[in-house]
C-alpha cells in the first residue's frame, strides 16, 4: 500500500512542477517590485511565487500559537492517561475481598 502512496505522491509532484514550469513560461515579463528599502524587476511568476511564499510563512506564525497550545494539552492528556491507565492495572492485581 505505501508503495501505491509512493506513486501517487510522485506523480502529484511531477503535475505541480509540470504547472509550475506553465504557469512560469506564461507570466514571464517582467514587473517592478517597489517596497521599503528601494525597488527591483523580476519575473511577475517570481513576484507571485515570493507573495505565496510570504503568505504560508504569515499563515505559520499566525497558527503557532494554537498548534503549541494543542500539543501541550496534548501532552498533559497523554499523562492523565498513563495514569489512569496505571491505576487500573494496580486495580487489577489487588485480591478481592469478600
Amino acid at each position: 500500500m505505501s508503495r501505491i502512496a509512493f506513486l501517487i505522491q510522485l506523480l502529484a509532484l511531477l503535475f505541480i512542477a509540470a504547472a509550475g514550469l506553465v504557469f512560469s513560461f506564461y507570466n514571464a515579463q517582467n514587473v517592478r517590485l517597489d517596497y521599503v528599502l528601494g525597488q527591483m524587476e523580476l519575473p511577475l511568476s517570481v513576484a507571485l511565487l515570493g507573495a505565496l511564499a510570504a503568505g504560508v510563512l504569515l499563515g505559520i506564525l499566525a497558527c503557532l500559537g494554537k498548534i503549541l497550545h494543542l500539543k501541550q494539552e496534548i501532552l498533559r492528556l497523554n499523562r492523565r492517561n498513563q495514569l489512569a491507565e496505571q491505576e487500573i492495572s494496580n486495580l487489577r492485581t489487588l485480591p478481592i475481598k469478600d
